[in-house]
Formats: structure tokens, sequence, C-alpha cells
């Protein structure tokens, strides 16, 4: 079972995946995109730290750099094939930050099929939005930022309408259940209730399907 947590930068998803890693039952590992330390995400990295000339300013070159990642690592997510995969970013947060930047719902579909189809990634059995106000997020990767050199914000990180515009589509792709079913979690969720809440669902699924 792939579990996929999304939303803005700041959201709160690592903590999400820290508290469903402790809640869920049975074999539960994580894996979070981009994956820092590998070609594709240090070169997005790079870009959006005004590393690689204007490739930052390409909306589908950036997007393409985001997605060869995820394609790089179908060897790893198809070996998954018991307990679940929690992944901090997925194919959803391309979707989003795509269609945020060219202010079109169609650069989601532009996503969807490079991935889903080209790529042939799998899709995920559940999608996580954490709703977090942008407001909120960007007070929060600030905070992270002054208290860890290593994570200086990069050039989405400090473009406060393209979070704002982001999480917009993060919402309109959670109502419209874009590939697989999602869950909206309200801004002022307590993350270990919502884990918890989580594996019981998870837990009444197994159940029907035994």
């Amino acid at each position: 079972m792939i579990i996929a947590i999304e939303g803005i930068d700041g959201a709160g998803k690592n903590t999400l995946v820290r508290a469903l890693a402790e809640a869920l039952p049975g074999n539960v590992t994580s894996l979070a995109f981009p994956r820092y330390g590998t070609q594709f995400a240090d070169l997005a990295a790079d870009a959006l730290h005004g590393k690689v000339g204007d490739l930052v300013d390409s909306i589908y070159g950036m997007a393409l750099m985001f997605a060869l990642d995820r394609q790089a690592a179908l060897p790893q997510l198809q070996a998954h094939t018991e307990g679940i995969l929690l992944l901090d970013r997925y194919v959803a947060s391309n979707a989003a930050y795509t269609s945020a930047r060219l202010n079109d719902d169609a650069g989601a579909d532009w996503v969807a099929d490079l991935e889903f189809d080209r790529f042939a990634l799998p899709t995920p059995d559940l999608t996580i939005l954490l709703a977090t106000p942008a407001e909120v997020a960007r007070s929060r990767a600030r905070s992270r930022e002054e208290s860890d050199s290593t994570r200086t914000r990069d050039a989405y990180e400090r473009d406060a309408s393209l979070q704002e515009r982001t999480l917009a589509h993060y919402q309109r792709l959670a109502d419209s259940q874009w590939h697989g079913p999602w869950l909206v979690a309200p801004t002022d969720v307590d993350v270990h209730q919502l884990a918890s809440e989580v594996a019981a669902r998870i837990a009444t699924q197994q159940q029907q399907q035994g």
C-alpha cells in the first residue's frame, strides 16, 4: 500500500510521516521526494538556488527534473510489495506546483500523462493533503531556515504567491479525487490523532479485503 503525504512547503508533511510510521501496523517504510543526494533531485535543487542558469524559469523543465527523480526510483517503488510505503511528496506535488506556475489546471494532466502513463509510476492507494494555510507554512519554513543553516529556502519557498496558488491547486486535486482517494486534513489537525484515524481506516480496509 502506498500512502502519499502532500502539502505546500512547511505544511508539516515530515511530522505526519513520522506520526504515521509510529501509528500504522506492520511493515512501514518511508521515502521522501525529491531524493536529495541523487542526480535529478540535486539538479532540481541547484536550479531552485540559481546554480543552473535559467532552468528554474522553465516550468516544464523543472517538472521534468522532479518527474525523472521519481522515475529513477521506480525499481524501489516496485520492490515494495508488502506493508505500507509512506511517501513525503509524490506525483501530486508536481501536478499542483506545475499547475500553479502555469495558472492552468491542464498542468496536472500533463504531469499525470508523464509520470503515471509514460513513466508507469504506481498510483497511490491514499493521498493525504495537509491543508496548512500558506502564511502558517511560510512562517514554519522561515523558522526552519533560521534554525538550520543547511535549510536555506529555495525559489519556490520564497514565492508567497506561488505557495498560495499551489495550495489552491492541491485543493482542486483533492476535490476531484485525482488519481485515487484523497483525505484532506483540516488546518488545525493534530497529526497524532490523524495518524490514528488513518491507521483505523486502513485496518478496516484490510479486514474487508481479508
